[in-house]
């Protein structure tokens, strides 16, 4: 098995098992008799984001692959600083991703527990960003990792872009 192949077969196991818990188990488990808001015919629109938010993790965890040869876990981090696709725009778009999958979950579900994991889940990615991923890259990529932070928001996409290849 190549590189490359044992990359991409890490990754396809680490999406089931985090992100997929995330953004499937845990809202089935939370989905429960549960007080609801109406949203009407209105909470189709739910599935925007879900649909949104699935291709900008499965962009992520593609890049992560075959850019940065590993996986989105933090145990087996990219060996090169991933900066192209959606990268490009902002510095944590698979946990934009993932949020956007529970963000559209909640409007779907009319569910306010949804809501409620939805904002657990944002604080605590964010911290883990904070605390944990930032400085963790700034020791690994240390110069290059800090003029991408001057170039690229962390949460707010620009879409001014970075110049390079997709």
């Amino acid at each position: 098995m190549s590189p490359t192949q044992a990359a991409v077969l890490k990754t396809v196991i680490f999406t089931i098992v985090a992100p997929g818990f995330v953004t499937v188990g845990a809202p089935y488990l939370l989905s429960g008799p549960r007080a609801q808001f109406e949203l009407g015919g209105f909470r189709y629109a739910g599935v925007f984001p879900i649909v949104l938010g699935a291709a900008c993790y499965l962009r992520c965890a593609w890049d992560f692959a075959f850019v940065g040869r590993a996986t989105p876990a933090p145990i087996d981090p990219p060996k090169v600083l991933v900066a192209t696709g959606l990268y490009r725009f902002v510095r944590n778009p698979m946990y934009i991703g993932v949020g956007l999958v529970l963000g559209g979950e909640a409007i779907l579900f009319q569910s306010y527990r949804l809501v409620v994991y939805f904002l657990l889940a944002w604080l605590a990615c964010h911290l883990f960003v904070i605390f944990y991923e930032e400085p963790t890259l700034k020791k690994k990529f240390g110069a290059a990792y800090e003029t991408y932070c001057r170039a690229v928001p962390r949460w707010v996409p620009g879409f001014t872009g970075r110049k390079g290849e997709d």
